[in-house]
Order: C-alpha cells, then sequence, then structure tokens
C-alpha cells in the first residue's frame, strides 16, 4: 500500500495529512486532480453497465424478430453510449499514460 501512496502523491492524485488523533499516522486524501480522476473512472463504469443491460437483453430468451426490434427503437440511444464510452475511455487512457 505504501507503495502505491508513494507513486501516487508526486502525481498530485492524493496527498498526507498528519492523523487527527496520532500524528506519527497519515491519512490519505483525494486532491482535486485525484477527485476528478475517481469521478471519471465512475462514469466510466456506469457507461460500461448501461452497455452490460443492453447485451443482458439482446441474450435473452425470445425471438430474433424482438431482438430486432429493441435494437431499432434504441439505436439513437445505444449509439450515444458507446460514443460516450470511448471517448471516455480516450481520455483515461490519456490520464493513465500521464500518471504512468
Amino acid at each position: 500500500m505504501v507503495a502505491l501512496i508513494d507513486a501516487l502523491e508526486p502525481k498530485g492524485i492524493v496527498a498526507r495529512k498528519p492523523g487527527p488523533n496520532d500524528l506519527r499516522r497519515n491519512a490519505i486524501e483525494l486532491t482535486e486532480p485525484g477527485l476528478a480522476l475517481y469521478w471519471e473512472a465512475d462514469a466510466e463504469c456506469v457507461a460500461a453497465e448501461d452497455l452490460r443491460g443492453f447485451v443482458a437483453i439482446l441474450r435473452a430468451e425470445g425471438s430474433a424478430q424482438d431482438r430486432v426490434a429493441f435494437l431499432r427503437e434504441h439505436r439513437a440511444a445505444l449509439e450515444q453510449r458507446v460514443a460516450a464510452l470511448l471517448r471516455a475511455m480516450e481520455v483515461l487512457d490519456e490520464k493513465i499514460a500521464y500518471y504512468s
């Protein structure tokens, strides 16, 4: 754990603060950039979960006609979610490269 904190702290993702009850211990806090990175990753997870929901519906029992009808009805929303997920993945790849 210490190695992870040692790697994240100089990159500005986390900060060590003296513990409130024991100054020999440190509390670890996310910095503003660390918090922003967390929220970006969280949004990525939500987008991925949405896509899993679409896939589950497509794999569900039922006729091929029902699945095709579902895709036609929800095509625009699915395309938007895929595009948002791809953009989020590009941003996360850039952040990973920056912080590595």
